[in-house]
């Protein structure tokens, strides 16, 4: 039989284990072959509840071409548009851990420093010629890379990131994968800002030591625009 003492190292092993596990698992994972989101339901999980299997088309594991292949609109204030496919549209990704971004650029378009709080992303360049790079956490680390069409880079789950299209007259385009169903998204420009409410001047100017009617000024340009 036994001992109490192997029992309780027993025990404090599998504790050990299971927080591992919760520590590297992310996304839900799948408990059988798919798990397709049902947005009708009701009931509220992390995730999306499955729909019914006998319910399930391949329609729910299709998304058409035309909502990834085409270029966008990129007449906004940065000059990017970025095409989500995750779980949200496309039902089937539900459990799957991964989902698709199309980023077109204009000439000299930047898509913001932002995170993604929940997904590593790889990134492919299409079309044209973009600097990109990703900044650590402190004490803020910066790789930066000039990328062509064909080549890959990738940026860490959570880290701050941008992509802005080098070329002066031409556009630019890629294509993301990452590694969440629903990976979020947090502008930091917009969120430090433009959030409603917004954060107190009196913090903002003294964490950029700058004076409050510049803060003033920057929260005004994100609560008038569709940034």
């Amino acid at each position: 039989m036994a001992s109490s003492s192997s029992l309780v190292l027993l025990a404090a092993a599998l504790v050990a284990l299971a927080s591992w596990q919760q520590a590297i698992a992310y996304d839900p994972s799948p408990l059988q072959d798919f798990c397709v989101a049902d947005k009708n339901s009701n009931v509220r999980v992390n995730g999306f509840p499955c729909k019914d299997p006998m319910a399930v088309t391949p329609d729910d594991f299709y998304n058409p071409a035309m909502i990834i292949d085409k270029r966008r609109d990129t007449n906004n204030k940065v000059g990017s548009n970025v095409t989500n496919i995750n779980v949200e549209s496309f039902p089937g990704l539900n459990t799957l851990g991964i989902s698709l971004a199309r980023i077109d650029y204009a000439p000299l378009g930047v898509n913001p420093p932002h995170i993604h709080p929940r997904a590593t992303e790889l990134l492919t360049v299409l079309e044209g010629t973009l600097y990109l790079g990703f900044v650590t956490s402190n004490p803020n680390r910066l790789f930066s890379k000039v990328v062509k069409k064909g080549d890959v880079f990738v940026f860490p789950k959570a880290m701050i990131h941008f992509q802005m299209n080098l070329d002066h007259d031409k556009p630019a385009a890629a294509l993301s994968s990452l590694s969440s169903q629903n990976p979020g998204v947090i502008t930091i420009a917009s969120a430090v800002f433009g959030s409603k409410p917004p954060i107190s001047d009196d913090v903002l100017a003294k964490a950029f030591q700058v004076e409050k009617k510049l803060i003033d000024w920057l929260q005004s340009q994100f609560w008038d625009t569709n940034y």
